[in-house]
């Protein structure tokens, strides 16, 4: 039997791949709130399928910070999480800081975020503004804050595919 091209490019991807996950939220960032859940379910689930977290850190919700954060995890990172900041409150500026850097979107993340998240959350999903990109060669994934956000995200969309467009992203055939 002949693999199919996606199967062919997928077996020539590596085993595993770094991500950094940063939570934007200002208030646990000053150390108030509550427990970072997101970020404890976000490193279990990417450890679970056997790739490695370099860093997992809490930033404010703040361009400059968000921004430099995410030039800092693509000297060492693969795949680029940010959890927070992606609805529509004035203070969720996630996608205004980082979209503009990024060197390709990948618009079928967000679209299919969006269409998943609505068999949970119904027709608030449109409020979503979670997105994608390449940015030095590096993935980034824009996610919402919540637990059952980062969840869905990860588990039906990015974990299966991460290794394989990471190896399409830095152009490895």
């Amino acid at each position: 039997m002949v693999a199919s091209v996606p199967e062919e490019h997928k077996g020539r991807a590596p085993r595993s791949v770094s991500f950094s996950i940063f939570i934007v939220s200002t208030s646990r960032s000053r150390g108030k709130g509550k427990e970072d859940l997101t970020g404890k379910l976000a490193v279990e689930l990417i450890s679970g399928r056997g790739h490695r977290v370099v860093r997992k850190e809490i930033i404010p919700d703040d361009a400059s910070r968000i921004r430099e954060s995410l030039e800092r995890a693509s000297a060492d990172s693969d795949v680029i999480l940010f959890s927070g900041g992606t609805g529509l409150h004035p203070t969720d500026v996630t996608p205004d800081a980082v979209e503009p850097l990024l060197e390709r979107n990948i618009p079928g993340f967000g679209e299919l975020f969006r269409w998943l998240s609505y068999s949970q959350v119904g027709s608030a999903a449109m409020a979503s503004r979670a997105s994608a990109g390449v940015f030095r060669g590096s993935l980034v994934f824009l996610l919402p804050g919540s637990p059952d956000g980062v969840e869905l995200a990860l588990r039906k969309l990015i974990l299966p595919e991460a290794a394989h467009l990471v190896h399409l992203a830095r152009g490895s055939h």
